[in-house]
């Protein structure tokens, strides 16, 4: 149970400085963004690059995840899913500044990158050659 806090813990502080960072570099590295961010006036291409942080980031959770505690097969969904349950009044409250589509594939997308992201850190069994 221990390992499984500890890994439950470490995998939401991945999430969120994967998110953080990756944010900071949209702003330094993608004409526009930090301009456009105070007002959310994003153009496509910096809402898909928001939806590709936002993967990166749940994969990165995923991944740290199991490679702390890769026995624990329910936790990368009940971390996405408490992500998920705390990303919703968000994106109500943002519900006119971006298209549907954009908080279907935000919001539809967590659990099952986390659950992608668990499944690439499971360390894989040395098979023994006889």
């Amino acid at each position: 149970m221990r390992r499984q806090i500890l890994a439950f813990v470490s995998a939401l502080i991945v999430w969120v400085l994967v998110a953080s960072l990756l944010n900071r570099l949209l702003r330094v590295g993608l004409s526009g963004y930090a301009d456009a961010e105070p007002a959310m006036a994003f153009t496509m291409a910096m809402k898909w690059a928001r939806l590709t942080l936002a993967g990166i980031a749940s994969l990165s959770g995923g991944y740290v995840l199991a490679r702390v505690a890769p026995d624990a097969k329910w936790l990368p969904v009940i971390l996405g899913g408490l992500l998920l349950v705390g990303f919703v009044p968000v994106h109500y409250q943002l519900w006119n500044q971006f298209p549907v589509w954009y908080h279907l594939v935000f919001l539809l997308s967590i659990i099952p990158f986390f659950m992608l992201g668990a499944r690439l850190g499971i360390p894989k069994q040395k098979v023994a050659v006889e």
